[in-house]
């Protein structure tokens, strides 16, 4: 039988100004590791994508991006110090826990991609009589 093995996935998130996309995106805090031919590849960690020099609007206002973190309240307040809404115009939602065991908030990028940033809530273990 043969072993399969995956290496990785990314996507291509798409752009409508590409300069001001990548400058948003090293602001939040992706690293850039390259750029060439309209794709630049971002990274942070184990998590990474591509950002495309390309835009339909339709399709943009239905992209969505789900980046889990380690403590999403502190990337929350890294952002508010970055003063990521002011400076790129965009959307940020304060974090809050959602019924599907997550804590999260929403971002959305200068294009309208609604990305949003997550971590998981540990369940609780009721305690044995």
């Amino acid at each position: 039988m043969l072993q399969l093995t995956s290496i990785e996935i990314k996507a291509f998130v798409p752009a409508k100004d590409f300069q001001h996309s990548i400058e948003f995106y090293q602001a939040v805090g992706f690293t850039m590791a390259s750029n060439s031919g309209g794709i630049a590849y971002f990274h942070h960690g184990g998590c990474a994508f591509l950002l495309q020099d390309f835009h339909v609007a339709e399709c943009t206002r239905n992209f969505m991006m789900h980046w889990q973190v380690e403590n999403v309240d502190d990337w929350y307040q890294h952002l508010l110090e970055q003063n990521i809404v002011q400076r790129f115009g965009v959307r940020m939602e304060p974090p809050q826990d959602q019924p599907w065991r997550m804590r999260d908030f929403v971002l959305i990028d200068p294009s309208g991609v609604l990305w949003r940033v997550a971590q998981n809530i540990p369940r609780t273990v009721a305690a044995n009589p």
